[in-house]
Formats: C-alpha cells, structure tokens, sequence
C-alpha cells in the first residue's frame, strides 16, 4: 500500500487542498501569456518567484477544461502552501492515494513550487514513466542544470516564465496594440503605461497594489532570505547585501570578481574572490541577476569580467537613488534576453556598444541623445563596431527621442524604448 504510516499531514489535508483548488481555479481570471507549449509533453516551469508562473499552470489547467477535460482529473498541489509543512518526498505517493481515494481517473499532476521538496527529481521520473502527465513550476535556475537533466533523464522540456514583457503588461489593462504604434489614437496612454512599466517593473500581480514599492520590497525580502540565504546557509548575509548594492550601482559597467571583493572588503565584511563568485552564482540561480559576456574579450577574460543586469527594472529600483539610466540599459538587456536568449553580448574594445546580436543588431541604450559628447560617443562606437561586424540594424533606443540618424553612409534608428519593445517583439 502506499500510504506512509508515519506522514506528518493528515490525508484530510490533501484531500481538502485537492477539493479546493478543482473548485476555485476554473474561474479565475486569467490573461493568456504568449507561451506556446507541446500538448504532449511534460513541463517545468522555472523563473523568477512571482513572475506568473502559478497564473501560466492555471491557464493550462482552463484551457484544458475547454477541451472538454474533466476538472476532476486536475491535481493541482502548491507546496509553499502552510497546510503542507513539514512534507517530505515520500508524501507524494500518499497525495496520489488521497486522489485514489476521491476520484476514479488517471489525474494530471500541477507540482507548484516543488523545489522545496529535497528529492523531488526522483518522485517526477518516476510518475512520467507511469505515464502520468505532468506539470512543474519551481523558482531556481538549478532546476535547468545539466544534473537535473541527468536526473530527469530528457522526461521534461524546460521553460522559463519571465515577468511581463510590455506588450503582456498593456494586456492585462486590456490596452489594444494596434499595427502603426506611431499614429495609433491609444498611444498617449501606451506611453502612459510605459512610464509605470519603466519603474516598477513587469511583475503580474503589482496591478493588485497600491503601494508598489513595498511589494517590490517584500519580494526580494522572500528571494534574498528564502531562496539565497537560508538555502545556501550564507554566513555573512551583510556581505552578499553589499555585492547586491553594488551590482546594482555598476549596472552599465564591466565587474571583475576582484574588484567586488575588495569593495565589498573595504565596508568591512571581509570575503575572499572564491565566495564572490560563489554569491553572484547564487544570485543567478534565484533569477535576481543574469550575467553579460564581452564578445570581443578572450575566453579567460570573458569569464573574469562581465556585465551584470536585475532581472526585472522593479527590484532593480530598490537600490538606486536615480535609477532612469540604469533602468532603461536593463530593460534593453532583458528584452533583448528574452528574443535571443544566451545569443546576446556587449562589445569593449577601445570602443564600447551595449548590446550585440551575432548578424541581427548593434544597440546603444541612452536616456537622452541630446547631450553632444553622449550623442558623439554613441553614434560613433555604433559606426566602429558596424565597421568590423555586419548586422541587419543599428539602433540606439532612448527614453523618448526618434529620429534617424545617418553617419559614414550608415542609417541608425533613433527609437523612443515603448516603440521599440512593442516592435522588436
């Protein structure tokens, strides 16, 4: 029988929590994300902590009722729910008796948060060979490791939930995108929705509160304290504080573990380069952080020395007095991320471009094109670098201006960055 004796939840528990949630999640209000998925495959869901992961299985979940699923067959199970402290992996075979028990169906599984569960990976293989569909979220990058997949033996595909993009974010608001964005009658209140989206950032569920930065605020108190301090076991939380700060603060510039280490050593938190490297990789596993490689620097160097960007302009503004500059460079970042994933580089080498797509794209991110000397430097590292590498455009977007610019025989898109997010997209 599979029932463990011994399990610290009552099997009335997981009966009540199945109950619920066949009941509530057929009527939520769900906005589609613009994910497409395998209908015959098995998922994970990985990404930031309440980037829309949860919303994007209930979607998956409704869409499946409309094709005429039973909602009985749904086991949906969330275990950061309180009532499920204290489970361990061999509960999972009581949660599929207490189903047993209630229904006579092969149910579809809908794991959220399953990374809190030590040995998961396991349990997972194990029910897809029984041939149970089956559906994960989880809210650290270790699940996309070459181990995991080892573990996992090629049973998932793996796809990452980010936070919104700004077409998702005018979406929500039920804001239509029309085609000629320029001449578009709604394109006042796009520009509008741009300025919130520019600071606070894409994560759904901001739309519910008033004061933003508090949630802001609290969600990286969640990421920083659950995910990287207590899963790591950091012994010098004041340490890895100071290299968040500091990344933040160097956002446009090339980092070196070197120089974190002594920055972070000169507010008297000493740390050695190892743990540096070792609190950077946590920050990237917790979706916080993604790191930026130099194309043009050699192999050693380009690990020694990258450009680090937040995943999401909201936490972002969290550490930064004037943040518009940083913000609008990140924003770049991450779109540009989300297009073409790892495909995505800086270019430094006596000149420097913020952004490199190999054959697409050569991009500078300035706030404003009407200083001179920024306006020189930024045309003149795009016409170099196009000198040296052939790409379909090159575009400098910036916080409002457009105009197109021509220089050596060259065209350059001036684009305001709502426009560009939309087009590019």
């Amino acid at each position: 029988m599979l029932y463990k004796q011994n399990t610290m939840i009552d099997k009335s528990v997981f009966k009540k929590i199945i109950l619920e949630n066949q009941d509530r999640i057929p009527d939520l209000k769900i906005v589609k994300r613009a994910y497409q998925i395998d209908d015959n495959a098995n998922y994970i869901f990985t990404g930031q902590r309440r980037a829309g992961k949860t919303y994007f299985v209930f979607s998956i979940i409704q869409q499946l009722l409309k094709q005429g699923s039973s909602v009985e067959t749904m086991l949906y199970v969330n275990f950061e729910d309180e009532r499920l402290i204290g489970l361990d992996v061999s509960d999972f075979d009581v949660l599929l008796e207490c189903y047993k028990e209630l229904f006579s169906h092969q149910p579809i599984l809908f794991f959220d948060e399953i990374q809190n569960i030590a040995g998961w990976q396991k349990f997972a293989r194990r029910i897809t060979d029984a041939g149970y569909k089956t559906y994960i979220t989880g809210s650290n990058s270790e699940m996309l490791s070459s181990e995991m997949a080892s573990t996992l033996g090629g049973r998932f595909l793996v796809l990452e939930i980010e936070t919104l993009t700004f077409s998702e974010y005018l979406r929500f608001q039920d804001i239509i995108i029309e085609s000629n964005l320029a001449f578009s009658p709604n394109r006042f209140e796009i520009i509008r929705q741009f300025d919130h989206y520019f600071t606070e950032g894409g994560f759904p569920e901001l739309f519910k509160f008033t004061e933003k930065k508090e949630y802001l605020s609290n969600l990286f108190q969640k990421v920083f304290l659950g995910d990287i301090i207590a899963r790591y076991q950091i012994r010098n939380p004041f340490a890895l504080r100071v290299l968040i700060k500091k990344l933040a603060e160097s956002t446009m510039d090339e980092v070196s573990f070197n120089r974190m280490r002594n920055i972070i050593s000169s507010t008297g938190a000493k740390v050695g380069t190892a743990t540096v490297i070792e609190y950077i990789n946590f920050l990237e596993n917790a979706f916080l952080i993604s790191a930026l490689a130099n194309y043009q620097a050699k192999i050693s160097s380009r690990e020694a020395k990258k450009k680090y960007y937040f995943r999401d302009n909201g936490l972002l503004s969290l550490f930064l007095t004037e943040p518009s500059s940083f913000q609008l460079e990140t924003l770049v970042y991450n779109h540009l991320r989300g297009i073409y994933g790892s495909n995505v580089y800086y270019l430094r080498n006596g000149y420097e471009v913020d952004f490199y797509v190999p054959g697409e794209v050569l991009i500078q991110a300035a706030f404003s094109m009407e200083e001179v000397t920024t306006r020189k430097r930024e045309i003149n590292a795009l016409i170099n670098a196009s000198n040296k590498y052939t790409v379909k455009n090159l575009q400098v977007v910036t916080y409002h201006t457009e105009e197109t610019i021509v220089e050596s025989g060259k065209e350059i898109q001036v684009i305001p960055a709502w426009r560009w997010l939309l087009e590019e997209e």
